[in-house]
């Protein structure tokens, strides 16, 4: 049997790895909330696999059904692993669950909030039964390369610029994606005295005196920053050279990051909305909490998988007065009713169950393996 297996996969057959890499570009790592746990998190990147099983909370039935159907792999929206673990025994549910898909070679990836967060993810599946419009991330991601965290400005007289770019390049500034050595030069005057003590190269002590200078600006990392520096004051002429390292932000990222609000083409009353969400989510039932100024039609409306009450101040601030989620807290609800927003509730995973068959068929495009959804997941609520 292992002979056959590893005829397979030199014949090119797909292995985790390759699950892995479809799953980065469906949900990239980079877009989940820092105290995530997303990714790998069980298995070996060089194992073949025939057969995937998505799920939302990797429970021990669901790891039993993958024991049984043959799955080499289960992508799991929630993390079977989040908190970091002293033991892995059999005496506990979570350490049977693990120790079945670990004796089972069975990996186990998650991209939880990174695939809320992505372009065609669950908060842009979510925010689609809501109705038509303009839809925005509530809190919208953002990205900063390492080779741009900071910007190293100097001013150097026009003649000696050339060198102290060279320099400044040579030492690791001045790259932009796949472009190295970019800098702005901008032509400036620049003055300067200098006191008893120092020792101009241009000019006298105790006279103020101008030049002509070029402000040099180029991009660096973290990790250049001192090699940069030193190397600018290398070059540079002046006996003390301007040198200003300016931290950074992050660039946000159009249609990427956590929630979405959207802003209806036409506006629709609470009731309306309820009943497209629940098609849309499959369900009997929605929790509603009336603001106690409650608008006769929604306009702005914002919504978030899972537990979204973290977002609710983002998107009372974008104009939302109806916020859609899983659940929330009791207080939480009563304080943003007072402050004049309607909430929906619709259960945890009801916002997040009804995107698997999408995330199957996406998964299926990008890789020759079977993907089968759960039958074994389910919410563990009922109506009684």
């Amino acid at each position: 049997m292992r002979r056959v297996v590893f005829a397979r996969y030199l014949c090119g057959m797909t292995t985790v790895s390759d699950l892995c890499a479809a799953m980065e570009s469906l949900a990239p790592t980079r877009l989940a909330g820092d105290w995530d746990n997303v990714g790998l998190l069980l298995g070996r990147r060089d194992v073949p696999i025939e057969r995937v099983l998505l799920c939302i909370d990797l429970t021990q039935a669901v790891a039993d059904e993958a024991v049984n159907c043959d799955a080499q792999a289960i992508v799991s929206y929630h993390p079977i692993l989040f908190e970091p673990a002293k033991r892995v025994t059999a005496d506990d549910v979570s350490g049977r669950t693990l120790l079945t898909l670990f004796e089972s070679k069975i990996a186990v990836y998650s991209p939880h909030t990174a695939l809320d967060a992505s372009v065609g993810g669950m908060a842009d599946w979510l925010a689609s039964g809501i109705g038509s419009g303009e839809c925005s991330p509530i809190e919208p991601a953002s990205e900063q390369r390492e080779s741009e965290a900071v910007k190293i400005v100097t001013h150097v007289p026009r003649e000696d610029v050339e060198a102290v770019r060279i320099a400044m390049s040579a030492a690791g500034a001045g790259q932009i994606g796949n472009y190295t050595e970019c800098s702005t030069q901008i032509a400036c005057d620049g003055t300067f005295k200098g006191g008893d003590q120092s020792r101009p190269v241009i000019g006298n002590t105790g006279e103020l005196h101008r030049v002509q200078e070029y402000c040099l600006t180029m991009v660096c990392s973290n990790a250049c920053i001192a090699a940069v520096v030193h190397a600018a004051r290398h070059a540079h002429p002046y006996e003390e050279p301007p040198i200003q390292v300016i931290p950074l932000m992050a660039i946000p990222l159009l249609g990427t990051g956590g929630g979405r609000v959207v802003r209806l083409d036409d506006p629709r009353t609470l009731i309306e909305i309820a009943e497209s969400m629940k098609s849309h989510l499959g369900v009997q039932s929605l929790r509603v909490a009336e603001a106690t100024r409650t608008p006769m039609q929604h306009t702005i409306v914002s919504c978030c998988p899972g537990a979204g009450g973290s977002m609710l101040a983002a998107a009372e601030a974008a104009g939302s007065t109806l916020h859609i989620t899983g659940e929330m807290r009791h207080h939480d609800v009563l304080a943003a009713c007072e402050r004049g927003m309607c909430i929906m509730l619709a259960g945890h995973t009801n916002t997040e169950r009804g995107y698997l068959p999408a995330l199957r068929d996406r998964i299926s495009s990008q890789l020759s393996v079977e993907v089968r959804i759960a039958t074994t997941d389910h919410t563990p609520w009922r109506t009684i």
